[in-house]
């Protein structure tokens, strides 16, 4: 499939006159997954897990096939290591809380990547003052990467947890984190990966990464907000208390006591946002039938032809690694002595979206030594006249600044 005949599947893309350059945040969704939702609600609309009845049955069927499809797709052994949340952010706490404040003591360690997203930090920070455990960071080198020695150094045996993401929605450098998770098994610690700037543009491989827990979030990944997962190994599961109580993750409840549900109902309290279950089975069908290979190979020359451009305009500053390879679809950059916010707004009144701010990584751009930047995201969808539009808003933004600037 062409970019062009992509494009005509996303509706909001075909209707409004606008370069999307925001998929970091959340992608556009085709029409295969808005109708997906529609025809859930039209011929199926009944709460799963609740009811006798041929309608809820038919509701159970269709949310359960669906957790079986995403097992599939992230090569989980079990259907059942699939818990459904309602973003990577809730994943998260569900694992510091359940498994963290359960399992961490006085001193030891827990090591994160000074690139984290606020949402595989903050949890984080929380367990540490609870339970006394010590946080410490796996710092970035001059090429926005984590050394090999930089592992080795923090990682040791007091080390339980190491929590990393794929790739970091700033910088969109690409960790290793099959060569981290071998690392960190080797001290003895559990690996959580944050997969949800990598989930959308590779494949992931939960038995091949071997990594203990995997969360990613179905919005940044054609899916409707307000979905996410978290993967975790059954063994590591069937151990954790529930983090949220109530109806349909418990077995039998007394006036005093209650015995939980076996996994994964044991972490689904409540009625689940089916819909959203639903629109991401079928973001997962769009994917898998234009295939990670040809997204790869899209995405690869569009980033490239993006940075290319961006390097001729001498006004802009880029972060990101030299080693391109190692590169994902986010270029942060931003025009020297102007704020980004500035830059953001003269690029939507030339109707280029980009997001400006520290992207829920302060701790990451406060070590890089700036306050925030400007982020161009890209997806399969994105054409050069993208990149263009971006280019010529900019120079734009440059002219309107210069006066000041060269003073």
């Amino acid at each position: 499939m062409k970019v062009e005949e992509i494009k005509n599947d996303f509706p909001l893309l075909k209707n409004r006159e606008i370069a999307y350059l925001d998929s970091g945040a959340t992608t556009q969704k085709p029409i295969q997954v808005i109708d997906s939702v529609k025809n859930f609600y039209e011929n199926y609309n009944a709460n799963p897990h609740r009811g006798a009845y041929s309608l809820s049955i038919e509701a159970t069927g269709i949310y359960e096939d669906t957790r079986a499809k995403i097992a599939k797709f992230i090569n989980s052994k079990h259907n059942e290591e699939v818990i459904f949340a309602k973003n990577a952010s809730e994943a998260l706490n569900l694992i510091a809380y359940s498994y963290g404040m359960e399992n961490l003591k006085k001193d030891d360690k827990i090591v994160l990547s000074i690139m984290e997203h606020h949402s595989n930090l903050v949890p984080w920070q929380k367990v540490s003052k609870v339970t006394g455990a010590k946080l410490e960071y796996m710092y970035i080198n001059d090429n926005y990467e984590i050394s090999d020695e930089e592992i080795e150094n923090k990682i040791t045996d007091n080390t339980k947890i190491v929590a990393i993401t794929h790739v970091s929605n700033v910088l969109g450098t690409i960790n290793d984190v099959k060569k981290i998770i071998k690392y960190a098994h080797k001290k003895g610690a559990v690996v959580v990966v944050d997969a949800s700037q990598s989930i959308p543009h590779m494949k992931v491989d939960v038995q091949d990464l071997d990594c203990d827990f995997l969360a990613f979030s179905g919005h940044k990944m054609l899916a409707p907000l307000g979905i996410g997962i978290l993967y975790g190994k059954k063994e590591i599961l069937n151990k954790m208390s529930p983090f949220l109580m109530g109806g349909d993750m418990i077995e039998y409840v007394y006036e005093q006591e209650t015995t939980f549900a076996p996994l994964p109902n044991k972490f689904e309290a409540g009625t689940q946002n089916v819909e959203g279950v639903i629109g991401l089975g079928a973001a997962i069908d769009y994917i898998e039938k234009i295939e990670y290979d040809k997204i790869k190979e899209m995405e690869h020359e569009i980033v490239s032809y993006a940075i290319e451009e961006l390097k001729k305009l001498d006004f802009i500053e880029l972060y990101l690694t030299p080693n391109l390879s190692n590169h994902s679809s986010v270029i942060s950059f931003n025009i020297k002595g102007v704020h980004p916010h500035d830059i953001a707004s003269i690029l939507d009144s030339e109707g280029v979206c980009v997001r400006s701010g520290n992207h829920c990584a302060q701790p990451l751009l406060r070590y890089m030594g700036i306050d925030s930047t400007c982020r161009a995201s890209f997806y399969f969808y994105n054409t050069k006249e993208d990149v263009d539009k971006l280019v010529n808003a900019l120079n734009k933004a440059y002219s309107m600044f210069e006066r000041f600037l060269k003073k």
